[in-house]
C-alpha cells in the first residue's frame, strides 16, 4: 500500500509518459495482463488508458487490473490512469513512509 507522499511521487514521475497499455472492448483478459505484468516488470510505472470503446468505469478496470498484476494505483486520472510495482532491483526509489508526528516544545 502506498502512502500520500509515495503516490505524489509517482504522479509526478507518471506525468511525462505516454499509455503503453490501452483498453478496448475486450476489456481485461489475460493476454492484458500478461502484458501488463511485463511492462511493470521493466518499467516499474506504466500509463494505462481506456478507449470510448470500453464497457468498464475507470475504477472498476484500475482495481481489476492491480489486482491482476498484484500492483498498486498511483492515480486515476480522466480516462487514464497509474500502476506501481516495484522490480526485484528497483530503479524508482520511493520516498520513506511518513514518520508520526512528533510534539512540539513548548
Amino acid at each position: 500500500m502506498l502512502t500520500g507522499k509515495q503516490k505524489r511521487h509517482l504522479r509526478a514521475l507518471g506525468h511525462k509518459l505516454k499509455p503503453l497499455i490501452q483498453i478496448g472492448k475486450k476489456e481485461i483478459e489475460e493476454a492484458l495482463v500478461a502484458e501488463t505484468n511485463a511492462l511493470l516488470d521493466h518499467h516499474e510505472l506504466i500509463k494505462v488508458k481506456l478507449l470510448e470503446s470500453c464497457l468498464l468505469d475507470k475504477h472498476e478496470a484500475s482495481e481489476a487490473l492491480s489486482e491482476a498484476c498484484q500492483a498498486d494505483i498511483a492515480q486515476i486520472l480522466g480516462k487514464t490512469f497509474l500502476l506501481y510495482r516495484a522490480a526485484k532491483t528497483p530503479v524508482i526509489v520511493l520516498p520513506k513512509a511518513d514518520a508520526p508526528l512528533k510534539s512540539q516544545p513548548e
